[in-house]
This record gives C-alpha cells, sequence and structure tokens, in this order.
C-alpha cells in the first residue's frame, strides 16, 4: 500500500510539471509594455504612409517579421512549412507580441494596397482584399487577447482599441452590420479619449489624432444607420481630411460619389458651351464631365476665397485629370464611330468643347500661380522659410499664360459658325492677353532694373505703361468689364509711371557721379592690387554695418578680399659656384681600360 501510494504521488507531481496549465495562477509572469499606436504611427510614417505608399510599407512589415522570426528563432521549418501557433506559453518576451502585432499590419496594408488600384479593385480584387481584412482581424484579435494576458493594462487597452479599428474596418468594407461598425468605432474611440488624458504629451497628442482620424466613420456609420442626416458637401468636407485611418473612408466616399455621379449622369444627355449643344452618348464621357463640373465648384463658387493655396491648386490638378478622361473617351469614340458624318462631327466639337473649358481651367491655375508668386516678391523669406520670388519668374509665368491664351485661341476661332457668345469670348482673351503682355514687360523692366540696366529698365517701364493704359481703355469700353482686372491695370499703370521715374531718375545720379566715381577708383588703384581704402568686415567689426548687402541687388559681399593679395616672402639663397670652371682636374687616362687591336686580340676578350 505505502510503495502505490508513493508512485501515485510522483505521477500526479509529473502530471502537475507536464501541465502548464495546472499551476498558473501561482505564477505570476512578467508584463510587458508597448505603445502600440506610438510604435505603428512612427512605423506608417517612415515608411511609406507619409505619402499613402502601402506597398512600401507592407513591404517594410514583411522584412520585420522575418528578423523577428529569425532573431526569436522562431522560424517554419527550412525545407517544409510547418505551422508554429503563438500561444500564451509562447510569449516569453516582447518580441513574440510584435510579431503578431506586425503580421496583422501586413495583412490590412495588402487590403489597402489592393483597394488603391487604379478604377477601384474588380470583383475578384475586392474578395482578396476582404479576406485580407479578415486576416488582419483574426491576427489583431490575437494580439489583444495575448495582451490582456502578458501586457499591462495600458497595452491591453490599446490593443481593445486597435482590434476594435479593424473589425470597424472589415465591417465598413464589406458595407453590411453598420450597428456593429459603429459599436466598434466608438469603442476605439472611447479608449483613445481616454488614453489621451495620461502618459507623456507626444503619445496624448497621437491619440488625440486618431480620434480626429475616427470621427469621420463613425459620422458616416450613423449616417448608414439613419442616426445622421448628412449632405453630400458634408462627407467632401470630411474627406479633406489626412491620416492613414482615413484612406478607407475616403475609398468608400469616393466609390459613392461614383455611384452618385453615374446615377446624375444618366439624365445629361448634352453638354452646353458657348451657345453650342453637343450630345453625350458615352456614360464615362458624362461621369468624368460631372465629376470635374463638380469640382469646379469649390474653385469658382462663394468658398473658392477660404480654400487654402494648396487645396486649390490639388483641385485643378483633379479637375484636369477628369477632363483628360473625358477627351480620351471622346477620342476613342470617335476612332470606332461610324461613317455617318454628323456623328463625327458632334463628337469634334465635343472634343473642342471640352478642350476649351481644359484651356481655361489651366489660364485660371497659371494666375493663381502668378498671384503665389507676387505675394512673395516683396518678401526675404515667409513664414515656412521659402525663398523670395524673382522678377524672372514672373516673366516665365506671363510667358506660360500668353501661351495658352494663344492656344485657346486658336482653338476657339477655329470653327467656321461662330456664336455671339463665341465672339464676345474672342474678344475676351484679346483684351486679357494684352493684359498679360503690359505685367510681363513691367516685371522684365523690374529684372533689368535689379541688373542695374537703367535705360533698358526706363525703356521697358514706359512700354509697359503703354500697354497697360491701352488694355485699360479697352476693359473700360467693354459692358460687364472684370472689375478685379480693371482695378490691377489701374494699379499697373501707377507702378510703371512710378517706376520710369525713379529709374530715369537713377540713371542721371549716375551719370553724374560717373566721373567722381570713376576717379575715386582710379585713386584707389594700387601696384600690389589692393584696394587699402576699402574695408571688408574682418576690418570694421566695430561698426554695425552689413557686409552682405541686400538680397535684391546683385552686388559683391564685403567680407574679405578674395583672391588675397600677394605677398613677399624669404626664400632659400641661391649658391652660385664660381670657382668650377677655373679648377683643373687631374687626367684619369691611366686608369681606363685600354682597348687591344687585332684579329687575334678578338678571342682573348
Amino acid at each position: 500500500m505505502g510503495k502505490d501510494s508513493q508512485n501515485q504521488n510522483q505521477t500526479t507531481l509529473a502530471m502537475e510539471i507536464d501541465n502548464p496549465k495546472a499551476n498558473t495562477s501561482d505564477q505570476i509572469g512578467p508584463k510587458f509594455s508597448i505603445n502600440v499606436l506610438q510604435l505603428l504611427k512612427s512605423a506608417q510614417m517612415q515608411h511609406g504612409l507619409r505619402h499613402g505608399d502601402y506597398t512600401r510599407y507592407r513591404r517594410y512589415c514583411t522584412a520585420r517579421l522575418r528578423r523577428l522570426y529569425k532573431s526569436l528563432k522562431f522560424t517554419h521549418g527550412r525545407g517544409k512549412y510547418n505551422r508554429r501557433a503563438i500561444t500564451e506559453s509562447t510569449v516569453t518576451e516582447v518580441r513574440f507580441l510584435h510579431v503578431v502585432l506586425y503580421t496583422a499590419e501586413r495583412a490590412w496594408s495588402h487590403a489597402m494596397e489592393k483597394r488603391q488600384v487604379l478604377d477601384g479593385p474588380n470583383a475578384r480584387q475586392r474578395i482578396y482584399l476582404i479576406g485580407r481584412l479578415r486576416k488582419a482581424v483574426k491576427w489583431a484579435t490575437l494580439f489583444a487577447q495575448l495582451s490582456a494576458i502578458k501586457g499591462d493594462s495600458r497595452t491591453s487597452l490599446e490593443a481593445e482599441a486597435y482590434a476594435s479599428f479593424m473589425k470597424g474596418n472589415l465591417l465598413f468594407e464589406q458595407d453590411r452590420n453598420w450597428d456593429t461598425a459603429l459599436l466598434n468605432f466608438k469603442s476605439a474611440r472611447a479608449v483613445y479619449e481616454e488614453l489621451a488624458k495620461y502618459g507623456d504629451l507626444e503619445n496624448q497628442v497621437l491619440c488625440r489624432e486618431r480620434v480626429e482620424e475616427l470621427e469621420p466613420s463613425i459620422r458616416y456609420c450613423l449616417h448608414k444607420v439613419g442616426e445622421s442626416n448628412l449632405q453630400g458637401s458634408e462627407l467632401l468636407h470630411i474627406g479633406e481630411m489626412e491620416g492613414p485611418a482615413l484612406d478607407l473612408f475616403k475609398a468608400k466616399l469616393e466609390a459613392v460619389m461614383d455611384e452618385a455621379r453615374s446615377q446624375q449622369a444618366a439624365s445629361m444627355t448634352e453638354f452646353d458651351w458657348l451657345g453650342h449643344r453637343f450630345p453625350i452618348s458615352n456614360a464615362k464621357t458624362r461621369v468624368s464631365i460631372l465629376k470635374a463640373q463638380d469640382l469646379e465648384k469649390d474653385i469658382l463658387g462663394s468658398s473658392a476665397n477660404s480654400l487654402p493655396t494648396e487645396k486649390r491648386l490639388a483641385v485643378f490638378d483633379k479637375i484636369f485629370t477628369a477632363y483628360h478622361e473625358a477627351r480620351s473617351c471622346i477620342r476613342s469614340d470617335l476612332v470606332s464611330a461610324s461613317s455617318s458624318e454628323n456623328v463625327k462631327d458632334d463628337l469634334s466639337g465635343l472634343d473642342k468643347a471640352v478642350g476649351a473649358v481644359l484651356g481655361q481651367r489651366t489660364i485660371e491655375r497659371n494666375q493663381l500661380l502668378v498671384s503665389i508668386a507676387k505675394s512673395k516678391l516683396t518678401k526675404r523669406r515667409d513664414d515656412k522659410n521659402e525663398r523670395a520670388t524673382k522678377p524672372e519668374e514672373l516673366v516665365r509665368l506671363y510667358d506660360l499664360l500668353l501661351q495658352n491664351t494663344a492656344d485657346l485661341l486658336d482653338l476657339v476661332s477655329s470653327g467656321r459658325h461662330k456664336t455671339p457668345e463665341e465672339d464676345a469670348f474672342i474678344a475676351e482673351l484679346e483684351l486679357k492677353s494684352l493684359a498679360f503682355r503690359a505685367e510681363r514687360c513691367f516685371f522684365l523692366g523690374r529684372s533689368y532694373s535689379l541688373a542695374g540696366k537703367r535705360v533698358e529698365a526706363y525703356a521697358l517701364f514706359c512700354r509697359a505703361r503703354s500697354l497697360a493704359e491701352d488694355a485699360l481703355q479697352k476693359f473700360q469700353a467693354v459692358d460687364n468689364a472684370d472689375q478685379v482686372v480693371t482695378k490691377e491695370l489701374k494699379l499697373l499703370c501707377d507702378e510703371c509711371r512710378s517706376n520710369s521715374c525713379i529709374e530715369h531718375a537713377t540713371g542721371i545720379m549716375e551719370v553724374l557721379k560717373a566721373p567722381e566715381n570713376l576717379s575715386k577708383q582710379i585713386s584707389n588703384v594700387h601696384i600690389s592690387g589692393v584696394d587699402t581704402k576699402e574695408k571688408f568686415l574682418l576690418e570694421k567689426l566695430e561698426v554695425y554695418e552689413s557686409a552682405v548687402g541686400d538680397s535684391n541687388v546683385r552686388s559683391g559681399t564685403r567680407i574679405e578680399a578674395f583672391p588675397p593679395p600677394f605677398q613677399t616672402i624669404p626664400r632659400n639663397p641661391i649658391v652660385l659656384d664660381l670657382a668650377y670652371d677655373h679648377i683643373e682636374f687631374p687626367s684619369l687616362l691611366n686608369r681606363m681600360k685600354k682597348e687591344t687591336k687585332g684579329f687575334i686580340s678578338r678571342f682573348w676578350r
């Protein structure tokens, strides 16, 4: 009996040792800490997501996982793949949690990469995309479960928020269970709102940013559930926000807007342009034109002035893309059109109309660039520490405007039957061309003035004034003239007059002072080539005076003379051996080997 009880006790002890769950309550393992949001944000910003490059970020996650597997010696076999699951007992250090987290990130970035396919993912790609998001949800849930056991309280909370965010993304992409998606997004927002109250300043800022990024998705879910009535303009305003967490929302918003444009395009049958009506038969052409017209409301409407300059330039780029897509569709239809002349004439007219509108928007964009350059013309450095604009850059911009105006005039004037609207448009373009010529001539004079060429600058200012006055008279003679252009021309006339007077006076002063300056320069000339009267920065350190000069004037710096002047330095003495030519050396002929001559002596040599 005693021996049996002893064997039973040993068996029970061995079972307790073999079973790790038998004494987990008695053991207290180490608690790992991970700043999940800070870690992911840093990796995303450094490896592609600053510019929306999900391919680069996915490759980084793959390389990171490979390094973690090798460092942990947790590889999955050498020849044949042997899956090794990560469980609670496997997590013996924090890097195992990193493996689970980066696996979820790799799956999520792969899904977002498929979302960025041109023209949107097709049915097959969408199935693969949703599969990748399911994989991301699976690994994010495992990360939350392991962090709840092996991580501290903050890590566990961040992991729960991360898992809720991934679940919300999956349901958001599937277009179903909006209540559950809303619950997950709200859960993640609540966690980040609480975490924003604690920790260091950087982590608090990141949590607040994530809360702001989650807000559009929550509002969209409320809109789909029916608890909120969002207008299309409000959705577009929400879509202007930036952040990796908003990319899925933006893609969904773009799909919704494309669907709305497709429905609206069904009622759009004609394109009106300067009194002409051109039928539109291709659905893709209608959608592209409607997209461009919707974007034009942002830069031509009442809220255009409140829009930042960078956003307006980005809107112009989107408009150009939409109109180019429309023209490519029109030209494809023109190639495949039937032999009917009416169909070809309609398509050619539509192509001409879309090209003319594209030319108008190009002129407006270049005018916006001119206004930006003018605002930086009088500044040395602006708020973003950028360099000041030179007059030559404005001359180049006005050259582009003149070229754009000439191209648009050629395009509009190419038709045989012109409407009164076309004639008025051509007259307006000619007046704009004259105003652009005056502006170009003025800034060309500014560049010559900075170069010190007074005669050329004076002549250019006088020419610019005559062109501006001519353009002003023609603008005032037209009914409903553009008041902004008229005001700019009046200001240009005044500036041309003032600058021509300044150049005239400056030129006369330089001519009068020329002999005096010449005598000063001659008096300062020295044999050594150094101007002793000219003081440089190192010679007048006690005087507060600029040695660099004005950045707008082309003058040399006064720091130190360069190249430095020649200086006399001592050198090694020259030794002349005068006695060498008068020495008689002894003869050495007796020591030289004598040559024997004869036939026999040659064999004994």
